[in-house]
């Protein structure tokens, strides 16, 4: 029988998207470990920065009381400008963890249209109030948008709220691939709970009628090797390439002479 040492108390949150930020460990320890992306070191410094194999994207996680704490940046591209996508504080690492997933995904996207509203659709968002735009879901606490005016044409802002108090928002310029950006939707729209074992502390409120709670004991092993096995599993969407045989020895020239 495991000894209480062994168990861990974890709360199963939904909706997802205010089930607090988690551990940043599920985006940058794949990223590192799975997908090749290399990081510096100040121990001084309190930020993580993680750059793509190929060095067009960075990663930055910084503390920023007055801004987005997760900013990622890509360089242009042939067809397609520079981008970026950002996230606040308290976006769920699981849907920060979706895009980059889709990010670093080997398969290029098809030519086919992405519809990053249409994953909400499916479940329910609906049209906001009138005269706003965009998609907001059934519980009225999380807004998808994009904007169309002519300052910052085909920006997406995609915001948690608690009444009129925002939790968080990820925002992606007009550039940033839509399959990526689908990835985010599909990922906030999941009804699928987020696992926390922090005792609730990263929650935005306790309110039982607009977060749900379900506690339970899961051993200490099966927490501490769910990032494992995430790690795993990107890892083997990158198949080492085949080794090259080592060419065969040539045989000696029967007509050769020594010296």
């Amino acid at each position: 029988m495991p000894s209480g040492a062994d168990i861990v108390e974890v709360d199963f949150i939904t909706p997802r998207h205010l089930s607090g930020g988690g551990d940043p460990a599920w985006v940058t320890v794949p990223l590192h470990r799975a997908c090749g992306w290399s990081h510096g070191h100040d121990p001084l410094m309190p930020r993580v920065l993680l750059s793509s194999p190929d060095q067009k994207a960075l990663l930055r996680l910084e503390p920023d009381p007055d801004g987005q704490w997760w900013t990622l940046n890509h360089t242009a591209e042939s067809g397609r400008p520079a981008w970026y996508a950002s996230f606040g504080a308290r976006t769920p690492v699981e849907l920060i963890a979706a895009f980059t997933d889709a990010l670093t995904a080997p398969a290029p996207p098809t030519d086919a249209p992405c519809d990053p509203f249409e994953p909400l659709r499916q479940l329910a968002w609906s049209a906001p109030a009138v005269g706003a735009d965009g998609l907001v879901s059934p519980d009225g606490t999380a807004y998808v948008q994009r904007l169309v005016n002519a300052e910052e044409p085909g920006i997406w802002f995609v915001t948690a709220t608690l009444g009129p108090r925002p939790v968080w928002q990820a925002r992606f310029d007009a550039h940033t691939p839509d399959h990526l950006v689908a990835a985010f939707t599909t990922a906030i729209a999941d009804p699928k709970p987020a696992l926390r074992a922090d005792g609730g502390r990263s929650l935005p409120t306790r309110n039982p009628g607009v977060v749900a709670r379900r506690t339970t004991d899961v051993l200490a092993v099966d927490i501490a090797g769910a990032l494992e096995e995430r790690v795993q599993t990107l890892a083997a969407r990158h198949p080492l390439p085949p080794a090259n045989p080592m060419p065969p020895t040539p045989p000696p020239s029967r007509h050769g002479r020594s010296r």
